[in-house]
């Protein structure tokens, strides 16, 4: 059975980044954002994961990947409670709308 060698994934991971990067730094809508930073995250652990099968199975790669993963899911319930909240308050999550910071 053939294997996929480490270029070709860490090329679907930079391309799956460079997607998520862009999307963080173009989109207004706040939902959208979130989805973009989950993509990077992914991203991320894909390549975590190519690198340790590279080592010869070093569960290292897999470990952090399981620890972004948990991140990830913390990162997203607070950031979509704060959109609900957000959303409740202005009735919009268009991020050029919220100053809510500012004083």
């Amino acid at each position: 059975m053939d294997q996929i060698g480490l270029y070709p994934v860490l090329i679907v991971s930079a391309v799956l980044f460079v997607t998520g990067a862009a999307g963080v730094l173009t989109r207004r809508n706040a939902l959208i954002v979130l989805m973009s930073i989950e993509l990077m995250l992914n991203a991320v652990n894909l390549a975590f994961v190519a690198f340790s099968r590279q080592l010869g199975g070093a569960v290292e790669g897999q470990v952090f990947a399981v620890f972004v993963m948990a991140v990830a899911a913390a990162e997203a319930a607070v950031g979509l409670a704060l959109v609900i909240l957000i959303f409740r308050h202005r009735a919009t999550v268009d991020l050029k709308d919220l100053n809510i910071l500012r004083g």
